[in-house]
């Protein structure tokens, strides 16, 4: 029986062999080494020395999810996209996965259009094909899931990657992932709470394995954060930044919710 992240990575992949055929690979790879030089987003979530520096959260726009189903029915990327650079996101994450999250290219070439900020494009990515789609697109950095990738895959996507200078977030959920991903070279190191094959939650499994990622790697805490008690106990474990998306989507106003997660709003609902 296939996993929800079988299944996902199955239709993907069918997605890619479509698109393939309406922009052959040669041509899409072409313009997106033409691109200008991308941000940086390992740069930005880098703590900053200060102590009282705010978190580093990566903002992300998320319309649904499996798990879920819809989250956000006014779902406006451009004005959300404002919303958090403005309240003060270290960068933003964009859901392009069309069926299970309801999203889309077009969701982050609107949100590059509106912010500075570098932008992540998360994905199900399997074929160097949705690297450059994402480079096109105005993303600056990709996820690379070591649950649905093997070695051989993970280098061809990392190298595509680096040809075009962008981030590579690498996600993992267990210990044999953190091993694999360590092993494959990974730098930036995204922990999530969820397990994408049955996207049930272990928030303990979370703390044990952000004491494993070695000081050199950077540490991304992904999933379920809800509160700056949350963003204090996931520090203390070892992350230097947070990817938060359910939390502000579900909000009235995602920008105050996020500034109230940074420590620098009021309640909800405040004007």
């Amino acid at each position: 029986m296939m996993s929800i992240l079988d299944d996902i990575v199955a239709r993907r992949r069918q997605d890619i062999e479509a698109a393939r055929l309406r922009v052959p690979e040669e041509l899409l790879s072409r313009h997106a080494r033409a691109m200008t030089r991308p941000h940086d987003l390992a740069a930005a979530l880098r703590p900053p020395r200060a102590a009282a520096a705010r978190p580093r959260i990566i903002a992300e726009l998320k319309r649904a999810s499996p798990s879920k189903g819809l989250i956000r029915a006014d779902f406006h990327p451009v004005e959300l996209a404002r919303q958090l650079t403005a309240a003060g996101a270290a960068a933003l994450s964009v859901l392009t996965e069309p069926h299970a999250f309801q999203g889309g290219l077009r969701i982050l070439r609107l949100a590059r259009g509106n912010t500075r900020l570098p932008l992540l494009c998360k994905d199900f990515i399997t074929d160097p094909y949705q690297v450059y789609q994402a480079r096109v697109f105005g993303a600056d950095a990709i996820l690379l899931i070591v649950a649905c990738l093997d070695a051989d895959a993970y280098r061809r996507l990392s190298t595509a990657a680096a040809e075009l200078r962008m981030t590579v977030l690498t996600e993992i959920h267990t210990a044999e992932e953190l091993d694999t991903a360590l092993g494959w070279g990974a730098r930036v190191i995204g922990v999530n709470s969820r397990d994408l094959k049955t996207f049930k939650t272990d928030w303990a499994g979370t703390d044990r394995l952000l004491r494993h990622v070695p000081a050199d790697r950077l540490a991304v805490a992904e999933s379920g954060i809800a509160s700056p008690a949350d963003l204090g106990r996931l520090t203390a474990a070892g992350a230097a930044a947070f990817l938060v998306g359910e939390t502000l989507m579900r909000a009235e106003r995602p920008g105050e919710a996020l500034a109230r997660l940074l420590g620098d709003g009021g309640p909800e609902g405040a004007p």
